[in-house]
């Protein structure tokens, strides 16, 4: 009886996270916690083995199997693997030699980190220090304040990153790109909740080892997606959307930030997808967290209500824009963790 009581829940969260239907805001916001779920999965296995009875031992069996899937896709794992035998220098005339004797496109590599700042009080200093320590060329921010912008002026941001195109506004819609190169803005998501534009991304003359000497750009997406709270659900769907066609323009793309949803959530894994539309011709887009098998390293709660951690904070590129060293750190002030990636963005897109 213990086992059935274990694996009950999971059972019915499973059903949510496998169908996907448009299901209420309760539903949505429970699907979010699916890798927890792989806890009572196993208590409910080990619980049915000593009983060694088929009917109880096989649906746990399953209900486990199915969570350690999700949790760890055999193809990202395989790609993980690969990635790991080939073992991609992290230098940039190197990364372009080393590129250019194994068939890769040469690259230019920035290394990139978003933050919610939780309605601008995330510690403006312990910001500056992450940008500096780690070398960030290209920082998104969230919930950006006009008090927090000029927290961040006063501690030296813009002399790291000189380059900004912000829209600070009081409470949760604001937000800000910050970069060391160049930047222009494009055009921001359709019927989004908050303000997220897309800025293109100036990266240079082409790095040595490209024949054609062709620049190197990115467009970049600050993303911040309405939360799916209570009667909210159809923006959320209706924002990752939009997002999902901003993914297949042409080009070197880049979305981070905060888009309020999981991999376990269907709307999430369509944009991945391309959408309506379908993937770009190169492929769907690749969430470099998934990519480095770091989904249970949670982005969110770092503070406030006390709920199992989960990863809703999301750097996300177009498939020929490789990434390494993702990382997930702490900010103060924030109940959102800085997330961090070094990306290698190929000439042309």
């Amino acid at each position: 009886m213990s086992s059935a009581l274990c694996a009950a829940p999971v059972a019915v969260v499973s059903l949510f996270r496998a169908v996907p239907a448009p299901w209420p805001s309760p539903v949505v916001q429970l699907v979010a916690f699916t890798p927890w779920f792989a806890l009572p999965a196993g208590a409910a296995f080990l619980l049915a083995l000593p009983a060694r009875r088929p009917w109880a031992v096989l649906p746990a069996g399953a209900l486990l199997a199915l969570q350690l899937l999700w949790l760890f896709p055999p193809d990202r794992v395989a790609d993980r693997l690969l990635a790991a035998q080939a073992d991609p220098l992290q230098g940039g005339q190197q990364g372009a030699e080393h590129e250019a004797g194994t068939g890769q496109p040469p690259a230019t590599e920035l290394k990139v980190m978003t933050f919610n700042a939780w309605k601008g009080q995330a510690d403006a200093a312990e910001v500056v220090r992450l940008v500096r320590e780690n070398g960030v060329e290209l920082l998104a921010v969230q919930e950006l304040s006009p008090a927090l912008e000029r927290r961040l002026d006063a501690e030296g941001l813009g002399t790291l990153l000189p380059h900004r195109i912000s829209r600070a506004v009081e409470g949760a819609g604001g937000g800000g790109v910050y970069s060391s190169r160049p930047i222009a803005p494009l055009d921001s998501v359709d019927g989004s909740a908050f303000h997220m534009p897309t800025v293109r991304v100036d990266l240079g003359p082409a790095p040595a080892g490209d024949p054609n000497g062709r620049p190197v750009s990115l467009d970049v997406t600050n993303v911040h997606t309405k939360a799916p709270v209570w009667g909210r659900a159809g923006q959320w769907r209706s924002e990752l959307a939009a997002l999902g066609r901003v993914a297949v323009r042409p080009g070197n793309v880049l979305l981070l930030g905060d888009f309020n949803a999981t991999l376990d959530h269907a709307e999430f894994r369509r944009m991945l997808a391309g959408g309506e539309s379908g993937a770009g011709p190169g492929g769907p887009l690749v969430d470099a967290g998934a990519a480095a098998l770091a989904r249970l390293i949670p982005t969110w709660p770092q503070a406030g209500p006390p709920l199992p951690g989960v990863v809703i904070d999301h750097v996300v590129t177009s498939p020929q824009v490789r990434s390494y060293g993702y990382s997930v750190l702490p900010v103060a002030g924030s109940d959102h963790a800085a997330v961090l990636a070094t990306l290698r963005v190929p000439a042309g897109g």
